[in-house]
């Protein structure tokens, strides 16, 4: 018996190190933020010497694996700015690591100037903005316009060829843009910008944009305040303060803001409808706003640990005003020869209050990461309008009319999400579902009766559940999902359910994303399916009176459209390239249709589902860094197949749109920074629109930073000469209306002081994106 035990024991000891040495560790790096941590060191020690057994690297996604060969093994993890972790290699599979900031190391890192400022990692184009001239770009919204692909201005953000984009600041959801007001660009990291988003995302996103900001240093309390005003139309207004206590795990942040706002939306309008006779109608459109905003934020995080954290958000939004002077003269004529004048002229002022509440707990359970959210949105709205119309016949007959009429939207929406990752194999696997509940009322009123009376409702359920697995082959980094979303959505009339705009929608979305290094290019491949489901204005019954030619109203009837995007991507040094193709299926157009086949010289702008769309966007951005200068070259193409009604018939509107933006910094002595932005469009074919002229625009910006970055001021300059704006013709069958767009220079000024800011550490990512951007 002693020989049999001395026997096993001696083969245990043997055979033992060959068993270990198959054993694979593996595991995956994040930030505070969740986000993954590529390029970190991950090293092989053996026990009790710490001698250098092997070494890898994190990959894009965080992702590492390494060989074990004895159980008397640590695996240590070490990253610039990160205090270092040691794990046993028992389990194999370490599972996520959370890395944590060392307050002990120095608070910024300087990027090299010869690192490229653009690459691909994952799903994104990643720029990298600490230490590079990005840094004094002023506000996020600055940075985030001069992106390759990004355009942003006065809180519209849009992403060449995918539109209005979902932005991400650590993980949250920014739910107003007007949070990239407030953030500045010396505290953020990087951006990334995701051109196909995989199954995570809603269905109905077209591309996102993800900003991390460096991370914050020591504790207590602090605050950021800017102040930014200009001069386009008359003057603009806006105070933002930010705050921040921090101590230990917990945290506290807010944000008050307030805004008053003037400006001026004017243009020259030309109708023709062709019936019998050819209608024109030729106006002018003055529009004068006055614009008075006030919104607060309030944030409560707590974190544990590393491993767990929780918190909740409140938002409050009001705008007390909103007026709308309008002032619109027209004159008529039939074949030519004048029939009659028309000058409406009036008010409308757009009321509106909103309240979001975000609740989200973010943890570690074993290997499993867990991420849920809860949401929810009140929202009032209320436009009264009033107007006047005036209406000169030729033969000297006067005649006028009042409308009078009043708007109100009351909109909820609770919603959840779930989302749960574990490591699997060489990647990590990741599942989650989603819920959201809205129900939007629409009523609308005219007095003199004019227009239809109005009472809707719409209630919409939604339902979804994902799934998504990425992984690294050798080189190649694979991701791949499929998502399921179910929409019930019923229609109201007059408390009536409408079964015919009534409707249930079932739909599976996949994607799959390839990347590769090749040399020192990056190389990425990707496809995802999507929809787009109509806003709810856009599926309203009430009508707005313009003149009494012109109305304008939603279309209840509307169908979503179905989208497939193919995408490639490529970043060398510096240099970007990206192509999309994009097929969509039952396209949404604006169109300018008869109201009524009673009066066919009265047009309804509304939005209908015509033909199939084909497009093709392409850009090429080269971005070197020469001595002082650091130039921006962009240069991009739309190309569409698209039909489009015109009188007469239908033609292919196949003409492509060109477009570049070079932009220009200069690091000048005494910390002075100078931008010079210039940028030009090209005739061409968008949708059923004809750009008929070409545009451009100059604009100049220069920094300046004091007291080591805490007081900033920036002064900016845009549209210097006055040629932003192209003439534009629509084409709606036998409508067809040209629009010249007045546009005028805007001078503005920035001042900006922080003391001891540091930007909030909560989590929550939020719920039901979709639904909400549809409100």
């Amino acid at each position: 018996m002693k020989a049999i035990k001395t026997f096993l024991f001696t083969s245990l000891m043997v055979f033992l190190p060959v068993i270990l040495s198959a054993q694979t560790v593996s595991g995956k790096l994040v930030d505070e933020n969740r986000q993954p941590l590529p390029y970190a060191n991950v090293v092989l020690l053996s026990l009790p010497d710490s001698a250098f057994v092997s070494g890898t690297i994190s990959g894009e996604d965080g992702s590492f694996t390494l060989e074990a060969t004895s159980e008397n093994q640590i695996v240590k993890i070490s990253s610039i700015g990160y205090k270092t972790v040691y794990k046993s290699v028992s389990p194999a599979n370490i599972g996520i690591v959370q890395l944590v900031s060392d307050a002990q190391m120095l608070g910024e890192v300087v990027v090299k100037a010869d690192l490229p400022k653009m690459q691909l990692k994952g799903d994104a184009m990643v720029t990298t903005v600490q230490g590079s001239i990005l840094e004094k770009a002023g506000t996020g919204e600055d940075l985030l316009d001069k992106l390759p692909g990004v355009s942003a201005d006065n809180g519209e953000v849009r992403v060449f060829g995918a539109g209005a984009p979902e932005i991400y600041i650590n993980g949250r959801k920014v739910r107003n843009n007007s949070e990239l007001a407030q953030l500045s660009s010396d505290n953020i990291k990087s951006v990334e910008v995701v051109n196909n988003p995989g199954s995570r995302y809603d269905a109905t996103v077209n591309a996102v944009i993800r900003i991390k900001t460096k991370k914050p240093q020591g504790e207590g309390f602090g605050f950021d305040n800017r102040f930014y005003t200009e001069y386009r139309y008359d003057w603009t207004v806006n105070d933002v303060f930010d705050f921040n206590y921090r101590k230990g795990g917990f945290d506290l942040s807010g944000m008050i803001s307030g805004n008053d706002r003037r400006s001026e939306n004017n243009k020259h309008i030309e109708q023709e409808t062709f019936l019998d006779r050819t209608w024109t109608q030729k106006s002018y459109l003055y529009n004068w706003k006055h614009i008075q905003n006030i919104a607060a934020m309030l944030s409560l995080n707590y974190q544990f640990n590393e491993n767990h954290s929780l918190g909740m958000r409140y938002n409050y939004d009001r705008t007390p005003k909103f007026h709308d002077d309008i002032d619109m003269q027209t004159d008529v004529a039939q074949n030519n020869i004048p029939y009659e004048k028309s000058n409406s002229g009036g008010w409308q002022n757009h009321v509106s209050s909103g309240h979001t509440l975000n609740t989200y707990y973010n943890g570690q359970v074993g290997d499993w990461h867990i991420d849920f959210n809860a949401d929810g949105i009140w929202q009032k709205n209320r436009i009264p309008q009033e107007m006047l119309e005036e209406i000169l016949s030729a033969d000297g007959e006067r005649k006028e009319q009042t409308v009078t009429s009043e708007s109100n939207d009351k909109n909820t929406l609770y919603a959840a999400k779930l989302v749960a990752e574990h490591p699997l194999w060489k990647g990590n696997f990741s599942l989650g579902s989603e819920y959201t509940y809205t129900n939007r009322l629409n009523s609308y009123r005219n007095v003199e009766g004019i227009l239809d009376d109005d009472e809707s409702r719409i209630c919409e359920n939604s339902f979804a559940i994902f799934a998504e697995y990425g992984f690294r082959i050798s080189r190649l980094q694979v991701r791949a999902g499929v998502r399921y979303e179910h929409l019930a959505s019923d229609y109201y009339e007059e408390g009536k359910r409408i079964d015919e705009q009534s409707r249930t929608y079932d739909n599976v979305f996949p994607s799959v994303s390839l990347s590769l290094p090749v040399g020192k290019a990056q190389l990425q491949l990707s496809y995802t399916g999507s929809i787009y489901r109509p806003p709810y204005w856009m599926l309203r019954s009430s009508t707005t009176y313009v003149n009494r030619y012109t109305y304008e109203g939603g279309n209840p009837f509307l169908r979503p459209s179905v989208i497939n995007r193919l995408s490639f991507n490529l970043s060398y040094k510096w240099l970007y390239f990206n192509t999309r193709y994009i097929h969509g299926r039952d396209a949404i157009i604006q169109l300018n249709q008869a109201y009524s086949e009673d009066d066919p010289t009265v047009s309804l702008f509304s939005y209908y589902n015509r033909y199939g769309s084909d497009k093709l966007y392409s850009s090429l951005t080269l971005a070197p860094t020469i001595g002082i200068w650091s130039p921006q070259l962009t240069l991009m193409l739309l190309q569409q197949w698209y039909k489009v009604d015109v009188p007469g018939g239908v033609e292919n509107f196949n003409n492509p749109i060109g477009s570049f933006t070079f932009r220009n910094h200069f690091s000048l002595p005494l910390g002075f920074g100078l931008d010079i932005d210039l940028g030009a469009d090209t005739p061409g074919d968008n949708e059923n629109a004809y750009v008929a002229e070409g545009c451009w625009y100059a604009n100049v910006g220069l920094y300046k930073s004091f007291f080591n970055e805490r007081l900033s001021i920036r002064l900016q300059a845009d549209d210097l000469f006055n040629s932003s704006a192209a003439k534009t013709v629509l084409y709606s069958g036998n409508r067809v209306m040209t629009i010249n767009q007045e546009v005028r220079r805007s001078v503005g000024l920035t001042l900006r002081y922080k003391f001891n800011a540091a930007k909030s550490k909560y989590k929550g990512t939020g719920a039901g994106d979709s639904q909400k951007s549809r409100l």
